[in-house]
């Protein structure tokens, strides 16, 4: 494109266009990159010139064009920020710095860098949405060019762009720029598939099975017969589209009922629904096809009535039906109502998802943890709901009241106890319909369970659950840590005050994460196994030796280093009230075993046997150990899982004594495995439920007693 097609391009949509500048700008550019090449071998300057093409498509401003052209001048040449703005002015200046930030967005293969770049362009487009814009049509060009990339870098840029950037420019309304970035996606991705599906989709249109034109003309005459003036088109579905769809749904080719699509285009809203009503009258509906868009239109603006029938040449079809206007929202999206006049506008305000990916990353400290819950926020479908007071509250497809419950407000969502649907207590996991009523049960007493994670669908939902629980967590790993400190200490006859820690923060801070300095930041560490407890001891007390397993052993043999009962609430004494508690899984202890507890990363304190063969690998960690026992008040009616292992004769009516031993002594079997059957013998492992040893001990005595039992044992393996 030459320099003053460009500009006749750009004034033809934009009259007040400064010509002048764009001059300029066309020719800086040319300047700035006529020394590079691309990887083609093409002059580097065809890049930003197709990006501006690109975007002219899109009917986008003057400063937006000029910026297009200019976008990697900072980046690439000797041209400075200063100096665009001295020739281009502020606004200009701006955006092409807003591109320059993100250059590094891909060519980035680290998943962490490409987390931290995409939360740089985040910010960036909240400050000029045109931004977006621009990299977008920059990451169109490079797509079409991906061809001439090594094999892993395709494969690298084809998903980030799927992932990413089709789900933005679905988010901008760029229906067309969405579509072609998906088949460029599709084409690197899967190319297999890709030929199969183009290969039907030839088939059917040269044989013509589409009848894509007797179905226009079908339309276009029912709808004259009501005096509806309508203009009717007929799409073919983009390959991944209908790929798309076939995963999604499991179906095959055959049972994609709208491969073409057929657009309605009236003159207003109410011929709209006139034409709804002519289609639904002539033609039996398709159940669940129907969607109206235009009362509660998607997120990105787009408006327009969905259905599906069993139209002419009784084919499934699927028929959407727009105003002018808003048919060409869908196809240009933000682009459509663009405000030349007003400039440098924050047209980036008004979008309610923009605001929520940016809420988002003030409750994700972790960089990738907001690129995941990004991906999950802007790539699902909608479902609207109402508040008791008729608020719409937009959701994606499969959200449940968890999720209505934070999209109301984070606290509304951290006390949530409850929800009614319609009306109806439902459980918090109940599935959102369209038009269900939800009302929120709150209790200030609540707090989020780790089980909500697992049930939210929702971005902000989930990353509200995970920063609660990871809060949690870390003040579990401070008390953790100073648990370790204060058993170590006791045993060599010291003492322990936090502050004593303070001298070795700068030491351990390439442990800690970026911005945490503080005492409790690295009791945490500590506390989570980032940094070593045994390295930290040593620097605080190098006078005392390590510990070994015989005298860490010593604690639980004196009568006089009994556990204290912190918390009486517990099946165990002798922890920290509020600490996490479980029992291990390889020596199954219960009430009437002699036990240890076991400071576990992540886990809290993990109760085993003393007699534990997995307590071998703590041996030189003595500081994890914990003296404990068994709370017996607390444990009058609670049962604990035991596995036995029976040696049996191989005969018929062994299982039948077996739970007939079981059942007179009130034990619940709660599996049973038989295994290595051979020589007229079978070995059961058997796991059921007892209150405490004594009971197990009664029902090992049963078992011995019986002649067709040659061997029974407790298994703790």
């Amino acid at each position: 494109m030459r320099q003053y097609e460009l500009v006749e391009k750009v004034k033809s949509y934009d009259p007040v266009a400064d010509e002048e500048a764009l001059n300029r700008a066309y020719v800086f550019a040319m300047k700035m990159h006529a020394a590079q090449k691309r990887e083609s071998g093409d002059p580097y300057f065809s890049h930003p010139l197709e990006v501006a093409e690109i975007l002219i498509s899109y009917r986008m401003d003057c400063a937006t064009i000029m910026a297009a052209l200019l976008h990697d001048t900072v980046e690439d040449t000797a041209a400075s920020y200063e100096d665009l703005k001295e020739l281009f002015g502020q606004t200009v200046a701006d955006l092409v710095r807003g591109m320059t930030k993100l250059s590094k967005l891909e060519i980035t293969p680290e998943a962490s860098k490409q987390a931290q770049n995409f939360q740089k362009l985040v910010l960036a487009i909240s400050e000029d949405i045109r931004v977006l814009l621009i990299k977008l049509a920059d990451r169109l060009h490079n797509m079409r060019s991906l061809h001439i990339r090594a094999e892993e870098k395709r494969l690298r840029i084809a998903k980030e762009t799927l992932e990413i950037y089709v789900p933005l420019a679905e988010r901008m309304g760029m229906q067309a720029l969405k579509d072609e970035l998906e088949d460029y996606c599709f084409f690197n991705l899967y190319p297999d598939a890709h030929k199969t599906i183009e290969s039907r989709l030839r088939f059917l249109s040269e044989t013509g099975k589409n009848d894509v034109q007797t179905v226009v003309e079908q339309l276009q005459k029912d709808l004259a017969e009501h005096d509806i003036p309508a203009q009717v088109k007929g799409r073919e579905k983009r390959p991944y589209s209908i790929w798309h769809k076939m995963q999604k749904k499991n179906i095959p080719f055959e049972q994609v009922c709208d491969i073409i699509a057929f657009r309605i285009i009236v003159d207003n809203i109410e011929d709209c629904y006139k034409a709804l009503g002519v289609i639904h009258t002539k033609y039996p509906m398709i159940g669940g096809r129907y969607k109206d868009y235009i009362s509660t239109p998607k997120q990105n603006g787009y408006r327009s009535l969905h259905t599906g029938v069993i139209g002419p040449l009784n084919r499934r079809i699927e028929v959407q039906i727009r105003s002018k206007d808003m048919d060409k929202v869908a196809e240009l999206g933000v682009a459509a109502h663009w405000e030349y006049k007003q400039g440098a506008t924050k047209e980036g305000t008004q979008y309610r998802w923009l605001r929520d990916l940016l809420d988002l990353m003030n409750r994700c400290s972790d960089p990738n943890d907001f690129l995941e819950h990004t991906k999950i926020a802007l790539y699902q479908d909608q479902v609207f709901c109402f508040s008791p007071k008729g608020d719409l509250i937009t959701l994606p497809q499969g959200a449940t009241a968890i999720d209505f419950a934070y999209a109301v407000h984070s606290r509304v969502g951290d006390t949530c106890v409850g929800v009614k649907i319609n009306g109806k207590i439902t459980p918090l996991r109940t599935e959102l319909k369209n038009g269900d009523q939800v009302e929120v049960l709150t209790n200030k007493n609540q707090t989020p369970s780790p089980e909500w994670e697992h049930i939210a669908v929702t971005a902000k939902a989930k990353a509200s659950i995970r920063r609660f629980i990871r809060a949690q967590q870390y003040e579990q790993n401070i008390q953790n840590a100073r648990n370790m400190f204060l058993n170590e200490t006791k045993y060599f006859g010291l003492s322990f005050n936090d502050k004593e820690l303070q001298p070795l923060i700068q030491k351990y801070k390439s442990f800690l994460k970026a911005g945490q300095d503080q005492v409790d930041d690295l009791l945490a560490a500590i506390g989570a196994g980032v940094v070593s407890f045994k390295d930290v001891f040593h620097e605080l007390h190098p006078e005392c030796s390590k510990s070994t397993l015989k005298k860490a052993l010593s604690l639980f043999k004196k009568k006089e280093q009994k556990p204290e009962e912190t918390n009486k609430n517990m099946p165990v004494v002798g922890l920290i009230p509020g600490i996490s508690l479980n029992f291990a899984k390889c020596c199954h202890p219960i009430p009437g075993d002699s036990i240890v507890g076991i400071i576990t990363t992540g886990k809290g304190v993990t109760i085993h046997t003393v007699d534990c063969t997995h307590l071998n690998q703590y041996q030189e960690e003595p500081e994890r150990w914990i003296p404990v026992e068994w709370n017996s008040a607390m444990l009058q009616n609670k049962i604990l899982p035991a596995r036995i292992c029976l040696e049996v004769e191989d005969k018929p009516s062994v299982l039948s004594e077996i739970t007939t031993i079981t059942a007179k002594q009130n034990i619940a079997v709660t599996n049973l495995k038989i295994q290595n059957r051979k020589n007229g013998l079978s070995e059961i492992i058997l796991e059921v439920e007892v209150k405490d040893s004594s009971s197990l001990d009664l029902l090992l005595q049963s078992f011995r007693s019986c002649q067709f039992v040659s061997n029974v044992h407790r298994l703790k393996f």
